[in-house]
């Protein structure tokens, strides 16, 4: 099935508009999500909010947003306020600057999506995302849209264009903030680590030699359950926590991949079974 636009927007720099249509770049349905029931008789169940103050349910339309401007204390909004505080989106993805690809830290990525070129602009498109690709960079800039102003960088993937929603730098907390304590690391450790590293390298990315099994398993006891079978759960040892010598654990990981043989690729699980009505309801249970 061919992918469906989710937008239109028009990619802007200088004076060059490149009219084109926002893509999902990955699904987001894949969770395997359960709903609440009432035990007795197997009906969902309905949210609902009560005052914390005086124990009363609330309607929702006796509902108002607010925000905590000082510790218990709130300033109300109401609904026209709300949209006034809104950023008007103008579809458009305004480019401010053009910067190396390779100096943008993978910490910042938050959602990606793909651009395809809309009606007109399919040579502005490629002319774009063949500069791009001769030049090593991407073009950063900002896009608003669902009342929020994003910042965003465009860069090219085998012809096509992505955008990837970053995040901005106060949304970003510092490594530096990580206690990692102060211990000195043993020339010998270092290289058996990295000889380690060597024997389970591989010169190419291949996400497809990788599946959740996670999820297949919890989708085949879900069909074993509609079918009327009990779940039940297998035994297992929890972990051990030892104190283990460094430079031997370093040295018997090396041993086994030795002793293995020729490294082999990540083999690809079973496809998943059929999966029940039930379980493919999009809602989730926090």
């Amino acid at each position: 099935m061919p992918a469906r636009p989710i937008a239109s927007a028009t990619v802007s720099f200088g004076l060059v508009s490149v009219p084109v249509q926002l893509y999902s770049a990955a699904e987001s349905s894949a969770n395997v999500s359960f709903n609440l029931l009432h035990k007795k008789c197997s009906s969902r169940l309905k949210q609902q909010y009560f005052c914390q103050k005086d124990g009363e349910k609330v309607e929702r339309d006796d509902m108002v947003k607010g925000y905590e401007f000082s510790k218990g204390q709130y300033v109300q909004f109401t609904k026209d306020e709300l949209k006034a505080l809104e950023e008007k989106g103008n579809n458009s993805i305004g480019i401010t600057e053009f910067v190396p690809l390779k100096h943008v830290d993978r910490i910042y990525l938050d959602k990606v999506y793909f651009l395809g070129p809309d009606k007109g602009g399919e040579r502005a498109y490629k002319l774009l995302a063949a500069a791009l690709e001769q030049t090593g960079r991407a073009a950063l800039g900002q896009y608003a849209s669902r009342g929020k102003q994003y910042l965003i960088l465009v860069r090219p993937l085998d012809g096509v264009l992505v955008m990837e929603q970053l995040h901005y730098q106060d949304e970003v907390r510092s490594a530096k903030e990580v206690p990692i304590g102060d211990v000195e690391i043993k020339k010998q450790e270092l290289q058996l680590a990295i000889q380690l590293i060597e024997q389970a390298a591989s010169d190419t990315f291949r996400p497809e030699a990788y599946t959740d099994t996670v999820k297949q398993r919890v989708l085949e006891q879900i069909q074993q359950k509609v079918e009327g079978h009990e779940i039940t759960e297998e035994p297992t040892e929890a972990p051990q926590t030892q104190i283990i010598d460094l430079m031997e654990a370093l040295k018997a990981s090396l041993a086994r991949g030795k002793a293995s043989g020729e490294r082999k690729p990540a083999k690809r699980a079973a496809q998943p079974a059929a999966t029940p009505k039930r379980a493919a309801s999009k809602r989730k249970v926090s």
